[in-house]
């Protein structure tokens, strides 16, 4: 996906009206409606800056300041925004599954709102930046984020950064969440929306937390997570025992006295022998083929123990898949997942390697519609330039659809 040059814009005109019309409904007026769509335009126009100065001076048509004052300070709620594009896109594109990631968005300085040094994946480093979290709708052929979060340091809730949030106009009520429970927070707001994932996918920053996979649990919405080799857990012929009550005290219950396994032990115990080699997936690079051992295990640790206890005394029995290529004396990636245990073993495959999709996004995203060239330092703006970013490239999305190449191609 990369800038559209003003005729091919000329010819899409139509069509991207209407979508704007349809998305932006809720903006309560005229102007706000139109000055939206404007900047659509100047995020799909080709030129290698997408803030609002060069986007001003590319599309000819809105003074700077109008522009600037849509995005960074007029109150319109970008909520009902991303909930009709939400809902617009998972009837399109009808999901295979949602994939849940974050991306850095680099700073110069210190006056953005949110930004500090930290990691991000997918910078590659610790930077300047702010990190956004998103729930991404995927499919083998297409996906979009259907919602975003901003991620607030816990230094940003020091009395010291007084100043700075008030600077960046950050709502008092806004506060430090850790980036798995941001996740939580729009899978319930997109279920308030009467969206539903058909499956969760995530990488092993967000599947290696424990209370993240119980969030899903509790929500029963059905995951395959990547995990560290080293997560603990049980064989799934594991049960709890009771010892003998010696007549005095509470009487014991159930428990698991024997420590667990880690991921890798139970995968090597099981042994290469009990691998599959299979084509995952045929693409546009060939056919996809790997080695994967798929076991079923009692995940153990300080969560799923703790929820153990409360429920009676047993964890419960979750799939363990694991990628092992053939050069390789033990597994290489690890997976969890809720999936039901007849689940065939190409779609869990399938599933687990689907969150490629979303690093695909962010380069779109950044490369061709400037998702991280905003320059504004509050909350408000942040909040609007990356939803209208949202709506672009959900547009551009459902264009492509509109000419889907050949299936071999995919």
């Amino acid at each position: 996906m990369g800038g559209l040059t003003p005729a091919e814009l000329a010819t899409i005109r139509g069509r991207l009206e209407a979508f704007a019309d349809d998305v932006f409904a809720s903006l309560p007026r005229t102007d706000q409606r139109a000055r939206g769509q404007c900047y659509l335009r100047g995020l799909m126009l080709d030129g290698r800056r997408k803030s609002i100065g060069p986007m001003a001076a590319r599309l000819g048509e809105v003074h700077y300041q109008a522009l600037h004052h849509f995005v960074a300070v007029s109150p319109w709620d970008w909520r009902p925004v991303r909930q009709r594009l939400a809902e617009v896109l998972t009837a399109a594109l009808e999901p295979t599954a949602w994939a849940v990631d974050d991306t850095g968005f680099p700073k110069d300085g210190r006056c953005s709102v949110g930004v500090q040094r930290q990691y991000s994946g997918t910078l590659g480093k610790t930077a300047n930046c702010q990190l956004g979290v998103s729930v991404n709708a995927v499919t083998e052929h297409a996906s979009c984020p259907l919602s975003w979060r901003l991620f607030v340091p816990e230094s940003w809730d020091g009395a010291a950064m007084a100043e700075r949030r008030a600077a960046c106009h950050l709502p008092q009520g806004v506060h430090h969440r850790p980036k798995w429970q941001l996740v939580l927070d729009m899978l319930d707001e997109l279920h308030q929306w009467g969206l539903a994932p058909p499956v969760v996918v995530a990488d092993s920053g967000y599947g290696e937390v424990g209370c993240f996979r119980q969030g899903l649990d509790d929500r029963e919405i059905p995951y395959v997570v990547q995990v560290r080799a080293d997560t603990s857990a049980y064989p799934e012929q594991a049960r709890p025992t009771v010892v003998p009550y010696k007549g005095r005290g509470r009487r014991p219950r159930p428990r698991y006295h024997q420590a667990p396994s880690s991921l890798v032990q139970l995968a090597l115990a099981a042994g290469p022998q009990a691998c599959v080699d299979l084509i995952w997936r045929r693409g546009s690079k060939g056919l996809q083929r790997g080695r994967f051992l798929a076991v079923r295990v009692r995940p153990a640790g300080v969560t799923p123990r703790r929820r153990a206890r409360q429920d009676g005394g047993e964890l419960p029995v979750r799939w363990l898949l694991a990628e092992w290529p053939t050069d390789k004396a033990e597994p290489t990636k690890y997976w969890l997942s809720n999936l039901p245990e007849t689940i065939p073993l190409v779609e869990l495959v399938g599933l687990a390697r689907l969150r490629w999709r979303v690093e695909q996004d962010y380069r779109e995203l950044k490369g061709a519609l400037g998702l991280d060239h905003f320059e504004g330092r509050s909350w408000t703006g942040w909040h609007h330039h990356v939803t209208l970013v949202a709506v672009a490239h959900g547009f551009l999305t459902l264009e492509r659809l509109r000419r889907p190449k050949p299936a071999a191609s995919a």
